[in-house]
């Protein structure tokens, strides 16, 4: 069984993912990820990432990675979950360089309709988080949510 992922465990999978990329590539780290590195969970259960562009090495690495650091790692992003919303990659903010990885939060707006779309207690507390540390600005939540409100078929 693997074991909660914490900051420094997410950093150590940051570092050997980096080390896989033969390109630069953009990864997104979304949902109990951003959680842990932003400091309002001293956990998570698995580590959710989208991979830009994806890369044969990189996800050819992850099964091994899971093993030897223990940690889950699940291929998902708010865009699995819900339309992606327009510009999210201009609002995913910056976390580090590792290799020829640039780690990135995936947009918290992306991240905070698709929690709500799932409406999980643990989720409903993320987004109130992110409201509380102004990640997220109701009105402009809104917008967003009109602009692919049209797409939603729930």
């Amino acid at each position: 069984m693997r074991r909660l992922v914490d900051a420094d465990r997410l950093r150590r999978l940051m570092r050997a993912l980096g080390k896989e990329a033969r390109t630069e590539a953009r990864a997104y780290l979304t949902g109990g990820a951003s959680a842990v590195l932003l400091g309002w969970r001293g956990s998570t259960i698995d580590v959710d990432l989208k991979i830009e562009p994806e890369q044969d090495e990189v996800l050819r690495a992850i099964p091994e990675l899971k093993e030897r650091l223990e940690v889950n790692v699940e291929l998902a992003s708010p865009g699995d979950f819900i339309p992606e919303l327009p510009g999210w990659r201009d609002r995913s903010p910056f976390i580090a360089r590792e290799g020829n990885l640039f780690f990135h939060h995936y947009d918290f707006y992306g991240q905070t309709l698709s929690k709500l779309e799932r409406r999980h207690v643990r989720d409903i507390d993320d987004v109130m988080q992110m409201y509380a540390r102004g990640l997220i600005d109701p009105t402009r939540l809104l917008d967003l949510f009109a602009a692919i409100e049209s797409q939603l078929y729930r």
